[in-house]
């Protein structure tokens, strides 16, 4: 008997033959293409359709082949199929219901691919006819809340994340979707947290979940009142907040895992010798991997809009990376970006085992601190620079608030943090088990000390910089106002602060046709004037406040040569007269400190026959001549502007958003709507 395959819908002989033959799905799906009621010849047309398996292929690539005048004529059908697959989620046999809702993404898919040409029809009119609109998607968002809610088929429940996602990046810009409108009538905010609140589901779906909402609440947030938004403000359920730390947690951790397991690959034997030739190791292994920019949104909405949720950050799980868990071989170029698809349940679950005394613990802010060393390692992708930014931002939110303020300096939560460092030649790799116990804040500056130290290059990321110097501002703000004496190794940021000064002053001529360094100077300045001004409050021993003048007496010239410079652009009358004017006055401390310590060491070097003093000779003369030195009371070191998303941030979120929903979109690939899994749990039809 010759064997029979099966192609785009088509049943066909291998051996050669008449005509080939056509699934029954494919059949009645081409009635539908037809400008007649396909149920007036076949009354039980709709009954029998629900009970065929789905050819996604088909139906959507039928869809797409219509220009939209053809599309048109065949309305009436499309809108009558749409509203027969909303009915069909309210039956009680299962199959129907996963036809339904595979039918429903295959239409919205279809009807997507063709808005996007000049045919210029509307979506809502293609799909349901604008009469009918609010009824069908009132009942729409019924049922798939009502499934989401059940305690039935975790399948069903995917396929109805699946299909809210479908529709919600069902165009590029989701503002400009007008379905969303019957989304944010008909909330189903409440069954998303009943996902994230009980661990099965969460499990299962919480990844979805969690990006499903980070997109709903970026649905016109600035020009309405988006619901999600409210709601999501306001949630207090410690399991809910805890449920949805634990997703993007786990999601973070597998992207870290990944990186560390290539970086170790590449830096083993005959591999790495190989690839050094060819190409630098960090970019070859970032290329292999996508940053998971959907995930670090719902971090950053959660952080910014719920202040119950920064307790999140520091509640204390088993380290992931430490649970080994079955992984099978990656291919050397994945067919999926790392972070476009949720992380696997088995892996989920391993977060939820109970503690263990010899496991190291870890939290949802330590996971976080080692993904932003990762992704801000190299900020020339365009990926990695917007994810490097959204890091900040959620640094910046956590470095404003109180709480977070108060666990991260917490003297009593001490975590050994490893951040990944960039390969540089003149610096060794640091050893992980040298690392010390200290309190959250300090991995914080260690990653801000890092950024500053890395990324003194042509391409300067000078936002990023600017953000990277107001995190620090603000953890210090708090110090200065709660008296916290933090053991910190001050001189690394010191030191990378007058390094970051002397990169802006020998690329003056560059930087300045692309950038105003002054801004970014003035913010240096100003650090140094805090901890010159306010540093006996804050700094963790009066030796510390020595060391402090001894790094600027030290590096003297770097500051005269900054003085120097705008100096000169302050007296002429150029475009940034007014910034380096600024910075010319915010110097003048320094400025006293160098003119007042630098005779008198050098006097002492006389007396004492002495040509080169040691350290300790120059802290000697400074402790001795403390009473003598004249400073100026500066105002305003201790403030900052807070953090504002609409007025500064709209265009960079917008676009992030228009980002992710074109990745998500596209990784709502066949594949995972497929009804293998499906029919083995629904087998028989009772």
């Amino acid at each position: 008997m010759a064997q029979v395959e099966k192609r785009g819908g088509l049943l066909r002989k291998s051996s050669a033959s008449k005509k080939p033959l056509k699934e029954k799905v494919v059949l009645m799906y081409d009635e539908i293409f037809m400008t007649e009621d396909p149920s007036k010849c076949s009354p039980r047309f709709w009954e029998e359709l629900f009970l065929m398996k789905v050819n996604l292929e088909y139906l959507e690539g039928k869809l797409e082949s219509l220009d939209g005048e053809e599309l048109m004529k065949i309305k009436d059908n499309i809108n009558c199929l749409f509203q027969h697959c909303i009915q069909a989620l309210g039956e009680e046999h299962p199959i129907r219901v996963v036809n339904a809702l595979q039918t429903l993404c295959a239409l919205i898919r279809g009807v997507h691919q063709k808005n996007k040409s000049t045919s210029g029809f509307d979506i809502i009119n293609m799909l349901m006819g604008f009469d009918k609109a609010e009824l069908c998607m009132k009942n729409l968002m019924e049922s798939l809340d009502s499934l989401l809610c059940a305690e039935g088929s975790e399948s069903l429940k995917s396929l109805c994340l699946k299909l809210l996602l479908c529709l919600v990046t069902v165009t590029d810009n989701i503002s400009q979707n007008t379905i969303l409108e019957y989304v944010m009538i008909n909330s189903i905010f409440e069954a998303i947290l009943q996902i994230l609140s009980h661990p099965p589901s969460r499990r299962e779906h919480g990844y979805d979940a969690v990006v499903l909402l980070a997109l709903l609440v970026n649905y016109r947030k600035y020009e309405s009142v988006n619901p999600y938004i409210v709601k999501l403000s306001i949630v207090d359920d410690e399991a809910t907040l805890n449920g949805m730390g634990l997703v993007i947690a786990q999601a973070l951790s597998e992207y870290n895992r990944q990186y560390k397991d290539k970086e170790e690959e590449h830096q083993s034997g005959f591999f790495s010798a190989l690839t050094n030739m060819v190409s630098p190791p960090l970019q070859f292994i970032l290329f292999l991997f996508r940053t998971n920019e959907a995930i670090l949104l719902a971090l950053y909405e959660a952080v910014h809009l719920n202040r119950n949720f920064i307790t999140v950050l520091a509640q204390s799980h088993p380290e992931m990376g430490l649970v080994t868990t079955p992984v099978s071989p990656a291919p050397a170029t994945p067919v999926t970006p790392l972070g476009t698809t949720p992380p696997s349940s088995d892996v989920i679950s391993s977060v939820e085992l109970p503690l263990d005394a010899d496991v190291q613990t870890s939290n949802l802010l330590i996971t976080f601190l080692k993904y932003s060393s990762i992704v801000m390692q190299d900020t020339k992708d365009e990926h990695r620079l917007h994810s490097g930014k959204l890091c900040l931002i959620i640094l910046t939110c956590i470095a404003e608030d109180q709480y977070a303020n108060a666990f991260l300096h917490d003297d009593n939560m001490n975590f050994r943090v490893n951040l990944h460092r960039m390969p540089m030649r003149h610096r060794k790799k640091a050893a992980d088990k040298n690392l010390p116990c200290r309190p959250l804040v300090c991995a914080v500056l260690d990653l801000m000390v890092e950024f500053i130290v890395t990324h003194m290059m042509k391409e300067f990321p000078m936002d990023l910089y600017i953000r990277c110097i107001q995190v620090v501002h603000k953890l210090l703000c708090y110090q200065k106002k709660c008296r916290v004496r933090l053991h910190y190794t001050w001189r690394e940021l010191w030191s990378a602060l007058i390094n970051l000064l002397k990169f802006l002053m020998s690329n003056e001529t560059v930087l300045l046709a692309k950038h105003n360094i002054f801004t970014l100077a003035l913010m240096i300045v100003n650090l140094f004037n805090m901890f010159i001004t306010y540093g006996d409050t804050f700094l963790p021993t009066p030796s510390s406040y020595d060391e402090l003048y001894y790094e600027i007496i030290r590096m003297h010239q770097s500051f005269d040569n900054l003085y120097s410079m705008v100096l000169r652009l302050s007296t002429n009358a150029g475009q940034w007269k007014e910034a380096a004017s600024k910075v010319t006055h915010a110097l003048v401390n320094i400025r006293a400190i160098i003119n007042h310590f630098n005779p008198k060491i050098e006097s002492y070097a006389a007396v004492n026959h002495i040509s080169q003093l040691s350290e300790e000779q120059v802290l000697e003369v400074v402790r001795a001549n403390y009473d003598t030195l004249t400073l100026k009371l500066q105002d305003g070191l201790d403030q900052y502007e807070r953090y504002s998303e609409q007025h500064k941030e709209a265009a960079f979120f917008k676009e992030l958003v228009r980002s992710i929903s074109t990745n998500v979109r596209r990784n709502l690939a066949f594949h995972t709507l497929s009804q293998e899994v499906l029919l083995k749990e629904f087998s028989t039809i009772s």
